[in-house]
């Protein structure tokens, strides 16, 4: 009785392990994952960041996109909008302040742009927008508030100009599904000699070394990956000035890992850092014109930044954070149309000579960095 009860036991067992492994095989048929392999993919996950220019809105470009007594800049972005949503965290540099109609719109050299700007580019995929730039105080603290309502109306996380010192202080950190942190500072070189009000500095970031070190010693604290936004640079120039330079390894040294530049209205080339303590942070000096009213192909041209971001999950708890694979797509905007287009879609009935100049961008744009990818699909 004894072996027929150990016997029956071991049939039980083998039937179990034999049912165990046709289950396995069935689901690694169906595209699923051993255990030993979804452990192993478990611990490194990737996400991708994108990152425009300027959104700079003349009178030119909100008229184009005037319906009756409302504005609407979708199609605006028609041509780019697949490329912006397939990333994980969209960036813009929103440069000119969305203050709305109601404080009445206004364009060079005292900008204010309608609120549906904003809603075009939560449309469109992106995910913050920078506001720390020389057009911040240009039509005072009224506007920069009716901007800040309506970001927040729509769900836009924004930074570099804030309503308060408490809305300072509460750092920007865009929490992945895929376990990854990316914290944003943002920073300006000055406001076109607006004074900032007195107590008020939180209305705009100004470039300040001390305080820049102090905020990405806090950000590197409470995220895996610190980027920091630099309005900085001498405009129409297309290289880097020994400022921005110093500026951009200054970051670095502080433990920013990315770095996106803008003001310049015109694309600046990319660039590998090393920070002080070895690791390597990239950096985009300008990121150009993504959608203004400038004429002048150089102003015309603009692109996404792209770059992945990788997190290693170690054994002890600790982990591990890579950039890299940079990536770029220079884009043009045709005028009184508006729509930044991909450059490698265009023929010579939208540019005269439009693969010589595509070419051309290619080449400023890697000559820091040679195996730069250019999206082309």
């Amino acid at each position: 009785m004894k072996k027929n009860m150990i016997f029956i036991l071991l049939m039980f067992v083998a039937i179990s392990v034999a049912a165990c492994s046709h289950s396995e095989q069935q689901g690694r048929e169906h595209g699923e994952k051993a255990p030993s392999e979804l452990k192993q993919k478990q611990l490194k996950q990737t996400i991708t960041l994108a990152a425009i220019g300027d959104i700079l809105i003349h009178e030119s470009v909100y008229e184009t996109a005037r319906e009756k007594k409302e504005y609407n800049f979708i199609p605006y972005f028609q041509y780019v909008k697949p490329y912006l949503q397939k990333v994980d965290i969209g960036f813009a540099n929103q440069e000119s302040m969305i203050g709305g109609s109601e404080i009445g719109l206004s364009t060079y050299s005292a900008f204010n742009s309608p609120h549906e700007v904003g809603d075009a580019l939560k449309d469109v995929g992106i995910d913050i927008v920078s506001m720390a730039n020389n057009h911040t105080l240009d039509r005072g603290e009224k506007a920069i508030l009716h901007a800040i309502r309506h970001w927040e109306k729509i769900g836009m996380m924004y930074v570099g100009s804030y309503k308060s010192q408490e809305d300072r202080d509460n750092l920007r950190v865009i929490e992945t599904p895929e376990g990854i942190s990316v914290a944003f500072l943002a920073y300006t070189y000055g406001t076109n000699g607006i004074p900032v009000p007195t107590g008020k500095d939180y209305l705009v970031n100004l470039i300040q070394k001390d305080v820049i070190e102090r905020d990405i010693k806090e950000a590197k604290e409470k995220a895996d990956v610190v980027v920091v936004s630099y309005h900085f640079g001498i405009e129409y120039e297309r290289m880097p000035s020994e400022e921005q330079r110093d500026l951009v390894q200054f970051a670095a040294d502080q433990g920013a890992r990315l770095v996106l530049g803008h003001h310049p209205h015109v694309l600046q080339p990319i660039e590998w850092v090393e920070g002080k303590d070895g690791h390597q942070t990239l950096a985009i000096y300008s990121l150009g014109n993504f959608l203004s009213g400038q004429i002048g192909l150089e102003r015309q041209i603009g692109g996404i930044f792209q770059c992945e971001i990788t997190k290693t999950f170690e054994k002890d708890a600790s982990h591990k954070i890579e950039i890299h694979s940079p990536a770029f797509m220079p884009t043009f905007v045709h005028v009184n149309e508006w729509k930044p287009r991909p450059m490698f879609q265009l023929t010579d009935d939208d540019l005269p000579q439009a693969r010589q100049h595509y070419e051309e961008v290619k080449q400023h744009m890697n000559q820091f960095v040679p195996d730069l990818q250019f999206i082309e699909e």
